[in-house]
């Protein structure tokens, strides 16, 4: 199941990506780049960070052809978006969720500690993003609007407990997945978000 969730979340990623590229009135490359960085950029960054090589994308090349290909799609199906973005909100939030359970299992199986593991979930999850926001010239919104990189972090936590419980893997993610996505929706729906910390500093006035 997670697999096919992760296909439709690298798509949708790939397709929000695209949008903020346009956004930026950037050309057909740059519209591919950014989708394929928007995409797949979190699960790269983790198998840097890692030591994971080769990396995860380079050895299912099919992940690039549709992220590529979900990227410029968007380009002819751009003035349809608005009627698709609560779908979108929702996709995003399983993408989220999805990259998290992968990364965690990444850290896992290369036998980290549960810090880095977590951390490893945490950057799959929102790394890519960043990248977007990063190469739009914007401050990241995954840090700064709804709950969202908070959630991936509780994800995180939930998996690893249930997991160090002995509860059935199928159950765990199917419970992970829940509760997450469900937070999720809710940060949405009522713009749920953690305290900002906001610092201006005084002039120096003669």
């Amino acid at each position: 199941m997670l697999i096919y969730i992760y296909l439709i979340a690298i798509t949708a990623e790939a397709m929000s990506g695209a949008l903020a590229a346009g956004r930026r009135n950037m050309d057909l490359f740059g519209v591919a780049l950014i989708a394929f960085l928007t995409a797949l950029g979190g699960g790269t960054v983790r198998d840097v960070l890692l030591g994971n090589f080769p990396v995860t994308w380079t050895q299912h090349p099919p992940y690039i052809y549709l992220t590529v290909s979900a990227g410029l799609l968007t380009m002819l199906l751009a003035r349809f978006m608005k009627h698709l973005h609560q779908l979108f909100l929702i996709l995003d939030g399983m993408g989220l969720i999805a990259f998290t359970i992968i990364g965690c299992n990444v850290a896992l199986r290369l036998d980290y500690e549960t810090p880095v593991v977590v951390m490893a979930g945490i950057t799959t999850g929102i790394f890519g993003g960043i990248l977007r926001d990063i190469m739009c010239n914007r401050t990241p919104q995954v840090l700064r609007h709804e709950l969202y990189a908070s959630i991936s972090l509780l994800v995180a936590l939930l998996y690893l407990f249930l997991m160090n419980q002995g509860v059935d893997q199928d159950i765990n993610m199917l419970a992970s997945f829940s509760v997450g996505l469900l937070i999720r929706m809710t940060a949405i729906r009522y713009q749920l978000s953690l305290p900002v910390f906001s610092y201006a500093p005084n002039k120096w006035t003669d």
